[in-house]
């Protein structure tokens, strides 16, 4: 097995930056090029781009782009009990966390006569982007799709690349049925994205852009949010990422298929393991080792496993050190009194705690997002919540009284910033 093995104590700082790295995102002139020529072709053409572009790159020439109720409801038929079960167990767990999240206006009388209020509204109108590569991913519809349901967002449109017949999987559909979602469209990659943002014949744009993709897609978000007025997108995207903190009392089989769940992700995703116990971090490296041959993805999770660190830290608080300089998207505790780590543990995009709570349930059915920063980003940006669904906007109301009050501040400070019309706008009301 080819991931490293680290001891944070005797490796120099230069070596210490350099095992915290994460593996590069491609980002050279070509990849930009490729994707601002299918984002040009988008604009100008619209649907003739979007079919022509799907037949390239998916080898389907499609008659159609919109998804009809018949099929959703030919897709919940399809499905076995114990599927549907299971779907509807998990949008019913995802909706009970994200419902407790609604917010509520902010009502503050600053001073005598001068009313402001903080007040939250669901963005209009937001597009979710399901990849589909080897595998449906219906647990994504549902990540984004609850949130936008509970938001009242009067318009969710999700986008997913067809298969070679030109269908998405029944799961989808169905989890999209349970969110209430009608807008659903049968295109992937960069081209859906850029419909989104621009508009075409078939799909209305959109405010607000969410969902994991690939560099395509990610290359896509980024430039259209720096293109179109208007229009943004969740967070940037990395691949994906683990990274565990356990002493010598945790599981090392736990430990690694915990590592191995986010391995088999894709080739650039990266697991770290933070241990001040050598023993564990053999016995975990014998795991890995018998567990990855049982895989399915099993060549994909050995090229993760290559850029993966298993690192010994003097104790547990330099392994906290450690994790909050890393800033995982994932971050698994396993050790003996995990609450006492988690006093200090910041920067993770969300946290399980404990030997059984792996991070397989956060990304189906604890109810918590799986939409997560990663790349490092979980220092500055938040995991995907209701919020991110809504806008905030502030409203003030004045009266004479209160603007009396405000005024000599007001004066004096546009007296020094030498705005002689924003002084004006008040001096004119008390004159009156």
């Amino acid at each position: 097995m080819n991931t490293q093995l680290i001891n944070w104590q005797s490796i120099s700082q230069q070596q210490k930056v350099d095992a915290l790295a994460r593996p590069a995102i491609a980002d050279n002139a070509l990849l930009s090029t490729q994707v601002a020529n299918i984002l040009a072709q988008v604009q100008k053409q619209g649907d003739k781009a979007l079919f022509s572009l799907t037949e390239q790159f998916d080898g389907i020439a499609l008659k159609t782009l919109l998804v009809t109720n018949d099929q959703v409801e030919q897709a919940k038929l399809a499905l076995t009990a114990k599927r549907l079960k299971a779907i509807n167990t998990a949008y019913e767990q995802i909706k009970s966390f994200h419902s407790a999240q609604t917010p509520k206006d902010i009502f503050v009388e600053t001073c005598p006569g001068v009313k402001c209020t903080l007040k939250t509204e669901a963005i209009e109108s937001v597009g979710l982007y399901i990849p589909a590569g080897s595998a449906p991913l219906p647990s994504t519809v549902l990540m984004l799709g609850v949130p936008a349901q509970l938001a009242g967002c009067k318009r969710t449109v999700l986008v997913c690349p067809p298969d070679k017949e030109g269908q998405l999987a029944n799961e989808i559909l169905v989890a999209a049925q349970l969110c209430g979602i009608k807008e659903i469209y049968t295109i992937g990659g960069a081209q859906a994205v850029a419909a989104l943002a621009y508009g075409t014949e078939t799909i209305q744009a959109v405010n607000k852009v969410f969902g994991p993709g690939n560099r395509y897609v990610t290359e896509a978000k980024k430039q259209l949010s720096q293109q179109v007025a208007g229009f943004a997108i969740d967070m940037p995207a990395g691949p994906s990422e683990v990274l565990v903190i356990a002493d010598e009392q945790a599981n090392p089989a736990f430990i690694a298929a915990d590592l191995l769940s986010q391995a088999e992700h894709g080739a650039d995703s990266q697991v770290i393991l933070l241990t001040d116990s050598e023993a564990l971090i053999g016995q975990v490296a014998d795991e890995l080792e018998n567990q990855v041959a049982l895989l399915s993805r099993r060549e994909i999770a050995e090229l993760a496993l290559k850029q993966s660190r298993l690192i010994l830290t003097k104790d547990m608080a330099q392994a906290v050190e450690v994790s909050n300089l890393y800033g995982p998207e994932h971050l698994i505790v396993q050790t003996e009194e995990p609450q006492q780590l988690l006093r200090d543990l910041r920067n993770a995009g969300s946290i399980f705690v404990g030997a059984y709570t792996p991070e397989s349930a956060g990304d189906y059915a604890s109810g918590t997002n799986h939409v997560l920063p990663t790349y490092g980003y979980s220092k500055v940006i938040s995991s995907l919540s209701l919020a991110d669904f809504s806008r905030r906007y502030t409203v003030q109301e004045i009266s004479k009284t209160g603007l009396s009050n405000l005024a000599e501040c007001i004066i004096e400070l546009t007296d020094a910033e030498g705005l002689d019309a924003h002084q004006r706008a008040v001096t004119i009301r008390l004159e009156d």
